[in-house]
């Protein structure tokens, strides 16, 4: 296999016409400059020099290797450099999927404190609700996956590097009139026979459980991951409905309460990566900033 740094010798004895002005050259001794000759030359196969008199001169083989060495070195040399500013967060790149609720308040808080610590790490954002985001995280469509779960610790994401940025607390929405609007704490068998307004699929399923827990299924009337939607259409007393307080910090819930719900219900907030992902410093600085904005 031909080496970068047997080529740089071959372009020092090419320029100097001798192993002993090479060496000068690269300051190493002549028998160094020797060795790595014999190296290369046995990894091409053939001859690459020939001594005429006092100077060393270049087979045909050795010209074609020189002539592409001068290509081969710029480009090592130039992705050297590129790597080393990536190493340093001088340059980089993140590709970041969040669910909604988390883009639109962890998310900005932690991409502002990533761009003035490191101005030139570049993050693309795209939305996607878990279990979605994580297959986009094995299938390498991005680099790091905001992420919820409920339930606590389980075995879906052994495989991945697993960031805890906090646990997020369902509330109960009802309309601003309804019989208990007043109340601190509603237990959930108390919405028996109301209509309810859903949320994305994982929220949904979490809600049919907690309802079936509580003796009863719930009769969804609607369904949206959009949480605009769901508070107007609590609000026109279409329903009632339980949303993630990280996503109330998003919208003004007017014309609706916010309860307490018995059992409560919570939700584990991640953030998701490879394993070897999680060594390279953009996607490390990602996460400790999302962290960051989790504490605040």
């Amino acid at each position: 296999m031909i080496e970068a740094r047997h080529l740089r010798v071959l372009r020092a004895v090419a320029a100097t016409g001798s192993f002993s002005a090479a060496a000068r050259e690269l300051g190493c001794t002549q028998p160094a400059v020797s060795q790595q000759m014999k190296a290369l030359e046995s990894s091409a196969g053939t001859p690459l020099l020939v001594r005429t008199g006092r100077e060393m001169r270049l087979t045909q083989a050795g010209e074609v290797l020189v002539r592409h060495a001068a290509g081969i070195l710029a480009g090592l040399t130039a992705a050297e450099e590129e790597v080393a500013a990536i190493a340093g967060l001088r340059a980089g790149r993140v590709r970041l999927v969040s669910f909604p609720s988390g883009s639109s308040t962890l998310v900005p808080t932690a991409l502002a404190a990533l761009r003035a610590a490191h101005p030139g790490t570049r993050v693309s954002l795209v939305d996607a609700e878990p279990p979605r985001s994580v297959e986009m995280l094995r299938e390498g469509d991005c680099d790091v996956a905001l992420a919820f779960r409920y339930g606590g610790a389980g075995a879906e994401w052994d495989d991945l590097a697993v960031r805890p940025l906090l646990t997020d607390r369902l509330v109960g929405l009802v309309p601003e009139g309804h019989r208990l609007a007043g109340a601190g704490t509603v237990a959930i068998g108390d919405l028996a026979e109301e209509p309810w307004i859903a949320g994305c699929p994982r929220c949904r399923r979490q809600l049919v459980d907690v309802c079936e827990d509580a003796g009863f299924a719930p009769r969804i009337d609607f369904a949206t991951d959009d949480y605009p939607a769901v508070i107007g259409l609590v609000r026109a007393g279409l329903g009632v409905a339980v949303l993630p307080e990280l996503a109330l910090e998003s919208v003004r819930p007017q014309g609706v309460r916010t309860v307490a719900v018995d059992p409560p219900v919570r939700r584990e907030i991640v953030a998701l990566t490879l394993p070897d992902l999680s060594q390279v410093p953009a996607v490390a600085a990602t996460l400790d900033h999302l962290a960051l904005a989790a504490v605040r």
